[in-house]
């Protein structure tokens, strides 16, 4: 039996109005380095490309167009951490950047800030937790509490799941589905 064709999302685009100011957020505050940028050929805008992983020579792109009064159409753009500090050193980088909709959230299955970019683009800092429960959930996240107050109210939550497991049980299900 052959595995089924599954392409591999590996970066995203989106318009901007303001090239320079999103290209310094995203690099001063996301910490994403530019690996290249231009006037586009097919594209005949100016293009950022940016990435934040020396093996992607881009994960990121910012390319002119987007309208003054034109909304965002993006839903998330989502950006992994690996620890709760470095969470918490995200939401006060970005809350210092005087940023809309600055709130944090316990998916159960991920701690989460969420904010607006510059231009109004929802963007998600998250990391994953040990366990798993049914989604949507979204409760309050205090970055104010220590680590283990975090873990435990959160696997308190989680564990009052009717779906709670932990995520290597939900991987290996997954895991099941996918072969």
């Amino acid at each position: 039996m052959t595995s089924p064709l599954r392409p591999e999302l590996t970066h995203a685009g989106i318009y901007v109005r303001d090239l320079a100011r999103m290209t310094r957020f995203y690099t001063e505050i996301m910490n994403l380095v530019i690996s290249d940028k231009g006037h586009g050929f097919s594209m005949p805008v100016n293009i950022v490309f940016l990435t934040g992983d020396p093996t992607k020579h881009h994960q990121f792109v910012l390319a002119e167009g987007r309208k003054d009064d034109g909304p965002s159409t993006v839903n998330q753009l989502s950006f992994k951490v690996e620890t709760l500090d470095q969470l918490r050193t995200m939401y006060q980088r970005v809350k210092g950047e005087d940023v809309k909709s600055l709130r944090g959230i316990n998916h159960g299955n991920a701690w989460s800030v969420y904010f607006e970019d510059p231009e109004g683009n929802t963007i998600e800092l998250y990391m994953d937790t040990p366990w798993y429960v049914s989604q949507p959930h979204g409760d309050a996240l205090d970055l104010s509490l220590s680590n283990e107050e975090i873990y435990r109210l959160s696997e308190e939550m989680c564990r009052k799941d009717a779906h709670f497991k932990p995520v290597r049980e939900w991987e290996e299900d997954m895991r099941s589905k996918l072969a």
